[in-house]
């Protein structure tokens, strides 16, 4: 069970975290659902499709992405989680700030993502005593950087050493192994073959004994691989989801919540 603020998680079956960005310039859905209104119903939707929980972000990640202000990013987060109070699914914060993550989680959000893995000051301190989940993931360099020229020597090896002293670090500052998943950032700081490395090796994330979330929806891998704009990947996305369950991920952070339920009954039958 992934303990989540109020909720509990089941991980015995896989679970789907759909995305809603309230940003301007997030690479796939950008500027879509900046008016609260908008946002709120797009929440709604994604939870009719099957989402066990929501990813909101009020800061883009993407490659190249120019970082907000704080009060900006509150200003976006903040009025989404006071209309989304009677969603009774969990409400999961993409932040890198432990200031926004206090905010958050006294505001009714139940998980904190982090492309850092809380590497920012104060921010283990922020959620340690808040009972949420967290969601620790690698990223090499910085979103403005990431992307130009990432290198490894042993890609799968290097990201596996870093969550594994992430989640250790998260549990000497009292967040218990419960509330922890670990992300291995495919898309942040990584050539496309560097993806695919990872992907192939996903299952020896299992060794750390904490849920895996694989984010890969839309990206530029899949782009790469096959040549489409990003409004055309959703085959892509899936084919892709099918391979990190087979890998053994047990999140998968999507924008296209219901077809993504197909695959994972499809996948469910064929294991059973």
């Amino acid at each position: 069970m992934l303990r989540c603020g109020r909720f509990t998680l089941p991980l015995d079956r896989p679970l789907v975290m759909g995305v809603v960005n309230i940003t301007p310039d997030s690479f796939s859905d950008g500027g879509r659902f900046l008016e609260p209104e908008a946002a709120v119903a797009h929440a709604h939707r994604l939870v009719e499709e099957g989402a066990d929980l929501l990813d909101i972000g009020g800061e883009s990640t993407r490659p190249g992405a120019v970082p907000v202000s704080e009060q900006q990013e509150l200003e976006r987060i903040l009025p989404l989680l006071e209309k989304l109070k009677g969603l009774e699914k969990p409400l999961s914060i993409d932040t890198r700030r432990p200031a926004v993550m206090k905010a958050a989680l006294a505001a009714g959000a139940s998980m904190i993502n982090d492309v850092r893995a809380l590497t920012e000051p104060y921010a283990h301190e922020a959620v340690a005593t808040t009972g949420c989940a967290v969601c620790l993931m690698h990223m090499k360099g910085d979103p403005r950087t990431m992307q130009h020229s990432p290198h490894y020597d042993d890609v799968t090896r290097e990201v596996k050493t870093f969550l594994k002293d992430a989640v250790r670090k998260a549990m000497f500052a009292g967040i218990g192994k419960d509330r922890i998943v670990v992300d291995p950032g495919i898309g942040f700081g990584k050539t496309s073959a560097h993806n695919l490395e990872l992907l192939r090796n996903l299952s020896g994330l299992k060794d750390l004994g904490v849920p895996v979330l694989v984010g890969v929806s839309r990206k530029s891998l899949i782009g790469a691989v096959t040549g489409r704009p990003v409004e055309e990947r959703l085959a892509g996305s899936l084919a892709m989801a099918l391979l990190a369950l087979q890998g053994g991920a047990t999140i998968l952070r999507v924008h296209d919540v219901k077809e993504t339920r197909d695959v994972i009954a499809v996948w469910d039958a064929f294991e059973r």
